[in-house]
């Protein structure tokens, strides 16, 4: 018997017909396409940070349940007092643990569309199915009769709610999430990654609605290269998902790398200031470019269209120029013609723009 043959008849199907996660090498490209923070730790805090990585014995297992950790994480989250925390190897690892839990037999996802990809993919990977409600086309809100429909129909076990959405990059309506927390059988997750460029959170809420879970991560902050996200809510709902948690889930270095910088990461705030502002002047740069469409944003992200010209020839013109951003193109049908890209330092977001308005002047 062939390899081919062994593993058409042993893999599932549905993840026969899938295709790996994509991520593209940057090689010397400026890079945005990922939504990190461009902007490096100062060489003072670095330094001390290598200093203290000394002390890590990395010949022992970490702390499974990361308690240490978790303190200055509910003073820098804002998380309730009440409020139990689980951390996982990034959101994704989260997304996972909630999906394994709750992939009962006939459960059901439920997302509007388009947002993170993960939602879908992962539901997949946990043999449960993800029902998508498309958005509204003109500006990406929350198609709310629609959601009524689905929520009654399918009576979902999950519903996923990116705030602020991704690759939109808009907040939902807050009475809008309510009304979802309210008409739900199952449990509602506020997906807050980028809530540091919103100012707007869910997490006050957790007190008041006993199916409402707040997911974060430190991606966006500066420390995507950490692996670290977490789940605010009831330790009723935490701890029968922290049962499918893999044991040592959180590392040694990624323990005390955040620790440490939670005590002296003032500088992370300024940066996300600057990334705000940044991202204002990019938005009213790009407005001003003849048959561009771009959308208002509260993450660290611009979504945008151009008349004309199809996203894929777009992005290759950019990577020409050395710039690196993300085709949205076939994520979803109401992403068509759309393209994603990165808020970057002053410099990079000038030398987008530049190449941009060339491409499209062409």
């Amino acid at each position: 018997m062939s390899i081919q043959k062994r593993i058409q008849n042993l893999i599932r199907p549905e993840i026969l017909a899938l295709q790996a996660y994509g991520v593209a090498d940057p090689g010397d490209l400026i890079k945005l396409d990922a939504m990190e923070n461009p902007y490096p730790w100062p060489a003072e805090i670095k330094k001390s940070w290598l200093s203290m990585l000394e002390s890590v014995d990395v010949n022992r297992y970490p702390d499974p349940g990361a308690r240490q950790l978790k303190i200055p994480l509910r003073n820098a989250m804002a998380i309730p007092k009440e409020q139990d925390i689980l951390l996982g190897n990034g959101s994704d690892e989260i997304i996972q643990m909630i999906l394994f839990a709750m992939a009962k037999p006939g459960a059901r996802v439920l997302v509007p569309a388009p947002t993170f990809v993960m939602y879908d993919l992962i539901s997949c990977f946990a043999d449960i199915e993800c029902i998508s409600v498309p958005l509204k086309a003109d500006d990406f809100s929350l198609d709310m009769p629609a959601m009524r429909a689905a929520i009654k129909q399918h009576d979902p076990a999950i519903i996923f709610l990116a705030y602020p959405n991704n690759p939109t990059g808009n907040l939902f309506d807050r009475a809008d999430i309510e009304e979802i927390l309210k008409a739900s059988n199952g449990l509602v997750v506020a997906d807050e990654a980028y809530h540091a460029f919103a100012n707007r959170t869910m997490m006050g809420a957790l007190d008041e609605y006993e199916n409402l879970v707040v997911m974060r991560t430190v991606s966006k902050l500066g420390l995507a290269g950490l692996r670290l996200g977490l789940l605010a809510g009831d330790a009723a709902w935490l701890q029968e998902f922290d049962k499918v948690r893999l044991p040592y889930n959180i590392s040694s270095l990624t323990q005390a790398s955040a620790e440490f910088i939670l005590s002296k990461g003032e500088f992370l705030a300024q940066q996300t200031k600057e990334i705000k502002s940044q991202r204002q002047t990019l938005f009213d740069q790009m407005q001003l470019l003849a048959g561009l469409k771009v959308w208002p944003s509260q993450a660290n992200f611009l979504l945008f269209r151009v008349d004309g010209k199809s996203a894929e020839s777009i992005q290759a013109e950019l990577q020409n120029a050395g710039i690196l951003i993300k085709s949205m193109a076939r994520a979803h049908p109401l992403l068509k013609g759309c393209l994603r890209v990165t808020i970057g330092t002053a410099a990079e977001n000038s030398a987008f723009i530049k190449a941009l308005s060339g491409i499209i002047a062409a």
